[in-house]
């Protein structure tokens, strides 16, 4: 079996390449993973497309990343009125933006996880958000046709980690985290702790190990 723990955070997000698209975690301030956004910062990868529900909060959370300009497009539900890197980025032309509802957002990172090419909802019907996408009427009801969404990796933050990758969250930390760690082609997980296989309670594990592909310990390490 392949040891899916790494020994740091620069280890752990070493081979991501320019270019590449990646989930972040994370609502509200609460279960990003800013341990593994720093270190990418410092890795040096660039033209990144982020998919997360915001856009940074100050000098925190993805504003590490557009900073650096090193987000070239993003797909978020709330951009947010404290991303100030992306505000002043995005007036200035110098970002793509793709808005998405958030609900609908969540959903086709959930379809994407479970094998599903796209679906049809009635969210955004008629408006901006519908622009190019086929319609259809249901019920009586129009709808559009919503893509899966899927990335190349997933940063996510949980609480604990045996050293299979299952997963717990702690409290509203889980948010997004368990459903873009379905819709990855990598996962990569920021714990609090790794304890040993058969620790974890089978009743409270979110996400199981066959979604996780790299685990590392940030216990104690700044997280801003």
């Amino acid at each position: 079996m392949k040891d899916k723990i790494y020994p740091t955070l620069d280890a752990a997000v070493a081979d991501v390449p320019s270019g590449a698209s990646i989930f972040f975690g994370g609502f509200g301030g609460a279960g990003f993973p800013n341990n593994l956004i720093r270190a990418l910062e410092r890795q040096g990868a660039a033209g990144l497309t982020a998919i997360s529900n915001n856009c940074g909060s100050g000098e925190g959370e993805l504003s590490v990343l557009f900073k650096a300009r090193r987000i070239r497009r993003v797909i978020a539900s709330f951009p947010g009125p404290q991303s100030t890197y992306f505000q002043a980025q995005f007036a200035a032309g110098q970002v793509e933006l793709e808005l998405v509802p958030q609900g609908i957002l969540c959903e086709r990172m959930r379809a994407a996880g479970a094998g599903i090419f796209a679906f049809f909802s009635a969210v955004g019907a008629g408006t901006e958000i519908a622009n190019g996408k086929e319609e259809r009427t249901f019920e009586g009801r129009r709808a559009i046709l919503e893509q899966a969404l899927g990335a190349d990796f997933a940063f996510i933050k949980a609480w604990k980690a045996d050293a299979l990758g299952n997963l717990v969250y702690r409290k509203a930390a889980r948010n997004f985290n368990p459903i873009m760690a379905t819709a990855a082609k990598t996962t990569i997980v920021e714990v609090d702790e790794i304890v040993p296989v058969g620790a974890l309670d089978p009743e409270v594990i979110i996400t199981p190990s066959i979604y996780v592909h790299r685990i590392v310990q940030a216990k104690g390490l700044r997280n801003v």
